[in-house]
């Protein structure tokens, strides 16, 4: 799923960092409690620039590499604040961008980007999770992978397979060699959580999850369910997906918001010039698709490299117009200058740039078990792509090295939230194709206090803050005072909003964070970038 955070306590505390009986649940299977003291955060000056301008602090979370043995070798979390305005502070708000993978650092600046100043009572933490962004070590394996022109996804001959087969492996292998890898599953994380929760002397954290952001939060809560203040969910995980069949999932969902996109570009022909209908904006792109599998444009831009382009508006409707403006050009002009940029910037090749990937590959290959059998993935990749037939190969080529890793995968975690005794708040959009809708039903049963908004008919992913009133403004109480939707009955959302609005490409935007007429977006440029850049498969 290829989004998304004081006064230091210095008393000894002794905690077990793993499923403990703070969790009223029993231990995972294999699971082994240990303790672990965290240091103090030395805090000093950020280096971020939009760290500095919201008055930030940054420092380093020391946590062992492997909570198994906490006196060897340790590893670093980046981690910055933003203290509370308020007179009294509601606490610590951890916030993760998703991913897995994905750099959290900057999200401390969510304060201000909460309605009605209902950010400002608390201390905002980002931080980098294990082996991610500024955090030491962080994990690069290649850099290069992402390098257009490659083969086409769709393997239409045994040489195409081949080669994507061997890129597979090749990335594997030469993420073999990483040591921390073995140690990045999402209850890894769990525990640094509760390291940073003991590092900042509370009893208790609130928590703010983007996409497998919202995972690492049930985890957690599952785990340690007295340790809950207020989380919020948005773009939610089904836990009893993890992640080979949430992939597939993914799989079936795209094929509706893609053709959700045709149909926008379909209804301004007249702007962009790409098809008068649904149906010919559709076969254009399939066959612009194969020509550019056949002959990549400036020699980087294939047909793959198109369809990765385009996965963005699959996701989200932030850049559909900046899509559709550079696909005009180059149907209508010749000119893919503008697809390659988009292109080149979701996917740099510079030294490190595949941290993100090597990390979500981490993450995703052991958090469960993963089909170490090609012959299988094909059979089920080939079964979907008949019905399928925009992502599934696309999607799985890029979880493709799981087949081939080489640290072993755990038993998923039994998600539930019978223990926990606050409301959690969740958003979904009814198509969003990343997290589909159906898994936020899911997590509102197994968390029978939770509350759930549903963006009515929308396809964007994890896009709570957008400045759609009445989703944010759900938010901004229930981060103010606790309070919540009242609980429906029957397997439905609680409380049914508008959706992040498509863009009018014909209307004179009133800025530039302006995501459609009368809608502007309340996240910095710089944040809404970085969840996007946590939370695609590109």
């Amino acid at each position: 799923m290829k989004k998304l955070i004081a006064a230091i306590s210095a008393a000894v505390v002794a905690i077990a960092l793993a499923p403990s009986a703070d969790a009223a649940t029993a231990p995972q299977a294999g699971a082994r409690a240990i303790a672990y003291q965290p240091p103090p955060i030395n805090w000093g000056v950020c280096t971020n620039a939009t760290l500095v301008s919201r008055g930030a602090q940054c420092g380093f979370l020391v946590v062992p590499r492997d909570y198994g043995h906490p006196r060897g070798a340790k590893i670093k979390l980046a981690v910055s604040r933003v203290l509370h305005k308020t007179p009294t502070s509601q606490g610590v708000m951890l916030v993760n961008p998703g991913g897995p993978g994905g750099s959290g650092l900057i999200y401390s600046v969510l304060q201000t980007a909460i309605p009605n100043g209902a950010g400002l009572g608390y201390d905002w933490i980002g931080f980098d999770p294990r082996g991610v962004g500024s955090s030491k070590p962080a994990v690069s394996c290649n850099s290069t992978f992402f390098h257009g022109d490659r083969p086409p996804y769709r393997p239409t001959t045994r040489k195409i397979h081949r080669q994507w087969v061997a890129r597979s492996k090749a990335y594997a292998r030469q993420c073999s060699g990483r040591a921390l890898l073995q140690h990045v599953k999402t209850t890894d994380s769990v525990k640094d959580m509760e390291s940073l929760r003991i590092a900042l002397g509370q009893q208790k954290i609130n928590f703010y999850g983007f996409s497998y952001g919202t995972y690492l939060g049930q985890v957690y809560a599952t785990q340690h369910p007295n340790r809950v203040r207020r989380f919020v969910f948005d773009g939610t995980v089904n836990p009893r997906r993890v992640f080979y069949k949430s992939n597939q999932d993914q799989d079936r969902a795209f094929q509706r918001t893609f053709n959700i996109y045709f149909r926008w570009l379909a209804k301004y022909r007249s702007t962009y010039h790409v098809g008068a209908t649904f149906n010919a904006v559709r076969s254009t792109f399939l066959r612009t698709q194969s020509r550019l599998d056949r002959k990549a444009a400036g020699g980087v831009l294939g047909g793959d490299e198109l369809l990765d382009v385009f996965t963005s508006a699959g996701y989200y409707v932030y850049g559909w117009e900046d899509i559709a403006k550079a696909y005009s050009d180059y149907l209508n002009k010749g000119d893919a200058s503008e697809l390659i940029g988009l292109y080149k910037d979701a996917n740099p090749t510079t030294p490190g740039a595949d941290n993100g990937y090597a990390m979500y590959l981490g993450t995703q290959c052991t958090d469960a078990p993963w089909p170490r059998s090609q012959k299988r993935l094909d059979r089920d990749n080939r079964r979907l792509d008949r019905t399928y037939n925009y992502f599934t190969w696309a999607n799985a080529w890029f979880n493709g090295p799981c087949a081939y890793w080489k640290y072993s995968a755990a038993h998923p975690v039994n998600v539930h939230g019978q223990q926990v005794r606050v409301p959690i708040l969740m958003i979904g959009e009814t198509f969003d194709a990343a997290t589909p809708f159906s898994g936020s039903l899911v997590v509102r049963k197994l968390f029978p206090r939770a509350r759930l908004i549903e963006g009515k008919n929308g396809s964007t992913h994890a896009g709570s803050l957008s400045g759609v009133a009445c989703t944010d403004n759900a938010i901004a109480a229930y981060l103010q005072n606790g309070t919540v939707p009242a609980r429906r009955s029957g397997n439905r959302a609680d409380k049914v909003c508008p959706p992040v609005p498509q863009p009018d490409p014909t209307a004179t935007p009133a800025n530039a964070r302006t995501i459609a007429p009368g809608t502007t977006d309340r996240l910095p440029a710089a944040l809404r970038a970085g969840l996007q850049a946590a939370q695609l498969h590109r």
